[in-house]
């Protein structure tokens, strides 16, 4: 049976920081025992009813967004809902339900935008960050939007993807680049 919302919510605050940025297989494990059928949901559509509500809206970004990163480690799936997530994000913000987020999770209902490969997506998201004075998430969205800015896309994504680096991208990979 797929999980609910609150299932999602309390799950990810419960994992905390520690895990939320590290890479960990137990950790994307847990994720695709407790939730990686009704991620496979969410991607069918079969949760789209979810973003009727703010919380939902919210549990549905990380499940599209984070879960997938979790559970499709260098692989293209990792990337395949983004677009999805950013549209359920454009949708919340313009009936306002991005103003009744719950804060202690706010920055992941605005992290598709980081993830996003579009500009005005990433300026979207510095001014978010800033607005929640999230001090630590403004300072990796400038990057993130840096690199967007600079190549239009993410570099590092490119292997995964089947891109073809270009040498501009070569030289900042080559230099360590950015992988967030």
């Amino acid at each position: 049976m797929s999980a609910t919302p609150q299932d999602v919510l309390d799950f990810w605050l419960n994992a905390g920081p520690k895990n939320w940025f590290a890479k960990s297989d137990d950790f994307d494990a847990d994720i695709n025992s407790a939730f990686g059928q009704t991620l496979e949901d969410a991607i069918a559509g079969k949760c789209d009813n979810w973003a009727e509500t703010p919380d939902g809206t919210l549990a549905l970004i990380i499940l599209l967004d984070q879960f997938s990163r979790n559970l499709f480690r260098d692989d293209a799936r990792a990337f395949a809902q983004d677009k999805k997530s950013v549209n359920i994000l454009h949708a919340a913000i313009a009936s306002g339900d991005d103003l009744k987020i719950r804060e202690d999770l706010a920055a992941f209902f605005y992290m598709p935008l980081m993830h996003s490969e579009n500009l005005s997506d990433q300026e979207l998201c510095i001014e978010q960050m800033t607005r929640l004075n999230l001090e630590g998430n403004v300072k990796f969205a400038i990057i993130h939007r840096d690199i967007i800015r600079d190549f239009g896309r993410f570099p590092h994504r490119n292997a995964v993807l089947d891109r073809k680096t270009t040498p501009e991208e070569q030289i900042f990979l080559d230099k360590g680049g950015f992988s967030g």
